[in-house]
């Protein structure tokens, strides 16, 4: 019978790591597992999954950020609550805020990456802002995020919710907090004094009315754009049905005048034939008049003897 506790442990250990230390650790955990006589706790370990790049920064911000990913599920949660009973401008500003405290904690996540001797590209970066997304308008995918213990990034599109479970390690995790941990230093460097840390992240009011007014312009810009894209893209379809079409037509007129060639040519030899018909006609009348009066002059030699 697997001990969970033992399962836990080995995971929240196993999560807390640089991505070039979990392979090697999970064998460790697994043959220590074994060695102690749990074959079933080494086989669930084994299993348990190296986490994307996304997932792995999201798991270090919880671990050593977890201040800066709680103001975030706490303003997701309630902007959860409050969507039901706010105007649609007061959601507007809220939903700015919304992306611009997730865009200031995937800065500082991909900062702590680097401290961590891990590069973040742009595309991973993506990633980490579309979980901490999902996880501000979804409860299942905030309670992921907060287990530290995620294998993929989240994302949510339209009403469809995260795929929660699949994206944690040990999905009986949900629910739980992952335990707090300072940064450790990287191999071979020196541990630097501490630098002062950063305040706390604050969602301020968004009081530019230049900014809203240009976001707006921008969305109904886009807007035209689409729609004009739409349009031209309905306009060459038709033109392209109509080119096919006359290439069509030009083909079966081709065909035609072919056929009306041929059969001129043929009117044509038809005459000729109908002209040698007409004189083999005339020659036959000629020979059938000379034979019936032939034939009269037989008779009336005939009737003279009698």
């Amino acid at each position: 019978m697997l001990r969970p506790v033992d399962l836990m442990a080995a995971a929240d250990e196993l999560y807390s790591l640089r991505p070039e230390e979990f392979v090697s650790r999970r064998t460790s955990l697994a043959a220590e597992a074994k060695d102690g006589g749990d074959k079933s706790l080494a086989v669930e370990i084994k299993k348990l999954g190296k986490p994307t790049t996304a997932a792995w920064v999201v798991n270090m911000l919880v671990r050593h950020e977890p201040d800066q990913v709680e103001q975030v599920l706490e303003l997701g949660a309630a902007l959860r609550e409050a969507q039901a009973s706010m105007a649609g401008e007061e959601l507007r500003q809220l939903g700015r805020q919304r992306r611009q405290l997730t865009a200031a904690v995937t800065r500082d996540a991909r900062a702590l990456a680097a401290e961590l001797g891990q590069k973040v590209g742009d595309p991973v970066a993506t990633q980490v802002e579309d979980t901490l997304h999902a996880a501000m308008v979804d409860e299942e995918a905030a309670k992921a995020v907060r287990t530290g213990l995620l294998v993929k990034p989240l994302a949510v599109a339209g009403i469809e919710a995260a795929d929660v479970v699949s994206s944690v390690a040990v999905p009986a995790a949900l629910g739980e907090t992952a335990v707090r941990r300072a940064p450790a230093p990287l191999a071979g460097k020196k541990k630097e004094t501490p630098e002062p840390q950063k305040p706390e992240l604050t969602v301020v009011e968004d009081n530019s009315r230049a900014i809203a007014d240009a976001e707006a312009e921008l969305a109904e810009a886009e807007g035209e754009l689409a729609a004009a894209e739409r349009r031209l893209a309905k306009a060459a379809r038709k033109v392209e049905k109509r080119e096919a079409k006359g290439l069509q037509l030009q083909g079966e007129l081709e065909e035609l005048r072919r056929k009306v060639a041929e059969l001129e040519q043929r009117i044509v030899d038809n005459e000729d034939e109908l002209t040698d018909a007409e004189d083999v006609r005339d020659e036959r009348e000629e020979e059938a008049e000379e034979a019936r009066a032939a034939v009269e002059k037989a008779q009336k030699a005939l009737e003279a003897l009698r």
